[in-house]
């Protein structure tokens, strides 16, 4: 009897998405673009990397607007109306810690293989269309439309939950971003496989 278990259907669906060469002339319009103005600051290049945390500085930001917008949608489903306007004043400002959190992504993405740039492509419009509607939902909030807003900062909740699972995706299989641009390499005599870049973002 076979002891291999089925494969999730998100994840099924996360492994069509990096075989799918429908999303590379997106990638191939978006990296070469990203790669010179890393190649051209370095330093800065650097930073987004998170070179100096010995680490990739992404996975850390997206704490930020993640943590500020979860906590806006709780205030916003059981505080009540007292709570009203730090919920919106959390979803104001997830929306801008989301600025300098999507450039680390993107720094990140540029310097991947392609099966990464594939699957980021896909979260990166997950992501942006979250934003827009963070967005939406914070104008609608400050113009009187409640309601409205906080069906669009729900609606948004779910797409960032999906982005979220390629985000984990891209990090937990395939092993992005590559190491050698984050921090120095590992001095195990033996490293473990998390330790080494994968080429072209091959998945674990």
């Amino acid at each position: 009897m076979s002891t291999d278990s089925p494969v999730p259907a998100a994840l099924r669906a996360a492994r069509a998405l990096e075989d799918s060469p429908a999303l590379d002339p997106a990638v191939d319009r978006v990296r070469p673009w990203v790669a010179h103005l890393l190649e051209r600051r370095p330093r800065f290049a650097a930073l987004l990397h998170g070179r100096p945390l010995g680490h990739a500085l992404h996975p850390l930001m997206t704490d930020a607007p993640l943590g500020l917008w979860m906590s806006a949608t709780t205030l916003d489903l059981l505080g009540g109306e007292p709570a009203r306007p730090h919920a919106d004043r959390l979803l104001g400002l997830g929306v801008a810690a989301a600025l300098p959190t999507s450039l680390t992504g993107l720094a990140d993405w540029a310097v991947s293989g392609r099966r990464t740039q594939r699957v980021g492509a896909a979260h990166a419009v997950l992501n942006s269309a979250a934003l827009a509607l963070y967005t939406t939902s914070w104008v609608l909030r400050r113009r009187g439309a409640r309601g409205a807003g906080v069906t669009a900062s729900l609606a948004a909740t779910g797409l960032v939950g999906a982005s979220g699972y390629l985000g984990g995706h891209m990090t937990s299989r395939l092993g992005a971003p590559p190491r050698r641009h984050s921090g120095p390499a590992t001095t195990r005599a033996t490293p473990d496989s998390d330790e080494t870049d994968l080429p072209g973002g091959t998945p674990a």
